[in-house]
């Protein structure tokens, strides 16, 4: 039997590890190119957009070089390598329909989360200027939220932690179930996280099914336009405002798409590509 050309790599406390180490070293770099610019060339990079997108990539870069030259290789004697395999056109009408149902679903539940009073208020003032420098520029947050972040957000969450926690044993359920909230936290806040947690489980069911890295990153890069599309256009993050209609009926919408199409999903799509 031909042996895979992909390596069975482990996820565990240590490949967390190096992963914090990746991120520290490469925010340390990205602070000290931003101080220096200060101090040599007058400028401030730290305001630039430009900027915000190169830094992002230099970390994730840095975290995911970090997991293969001191886990991957040493272990495997391979390199990183993930599947990529596309699926067929069958598939694709199954799992965009219900990664939508997901979106709609998510959404409902971060509207109930309180966005005034003395701790959400602050917060969530603090959170809106985070993302109004990239909001100003639709060019910049394309490229930044859909196409850099799935494509890096997709090797870390799923290709690494989860299929890492996978090839150690772990449940699959529990591994989507442990990236999950790990993508949801990333994101640092409480109205990010709920969404990205529930569309994080919606992201790694399909990569356990399918086996490619390439689903996830076209489902996280779906959700991302159309979120950019509803700020660039409705100034507002919300299917429910952009179609003038209550939340309730975006969640009920989003549990039928849902339910229908992951029923369909786990039970008609007869094609599950190896690893190999």
């Amino acid at each position: 039997m031909q042996q895979s050309k992909f390596p069975k790599y482990i996820f565990d406390w240590f490949g967390g590890l190096v992963l914090l180490i990746g991120y520290i070293i490469g925010s340390v770099i990205v602070g000290f190119v931003g101080v220096a610019g200060k101090f040599i060339f007058r400028l401030d990079f730290m305001q630039k957009p430009w900027f915000l997108m190169l830094s992002n990539a230099i970390v994730f870069c840095l975290v995911i070089a970090a997991f293969d030259f001191l886990i991957v290789r040493p272990k495997t004697g391979k390199k990183l390598n993930f599947n990529f395999s596309p699926t067929n056109f069958y598939t694709y009408l199954l799992i965009f329909p219900m990664m939508l149902g997901m979106m709609f679903i998510g959404e409902f539940f971060t509207a109930q989360i309180p966005t005034t009073g003395p701790f959400f208020g602050d917060y969530y003032e603090f959170f809106e200027n985070l993302m109004s420098g990239l909001t100003d520029d639709p060019v910049l947050m394309v490229i930044t939220a859909v196409i850099m972040a799935p494509i890096f957000e997709e090797i870390i969450f799923r290709g690494i932690i989860q299929k890492g926690l996978m090839n150690k044993g772990v449940e699959p359920w529990k591994a989507i179930l442990f990236s999950s909230l790990l993508f949801g936290l990333i994101h640092g806040n409480p109205w990010q996280f709920v969404g990205a947690t529930l569309l994080g489980g919606v992201l790694g069911l399909v990569y356990y099914k399918t086996k490619s890295l390439l689903l996830p990153m076209l489902l996280h890069g779906f959700n991302n336009l159309c979120s950019t599309l509803l700020v660039t256009y409705t100034k507002n993050e919300s299917f429910a405002q952009a179609f003038k209609i209550p939340e309730w009926e975006i969640l009920i919408i989003g549990i039928v798409l849902f339910s229908l199409f992951c029923y369909l999903f786990m039970k008609k799509n007869k094609v599950h590509y190896s690893d190999i």
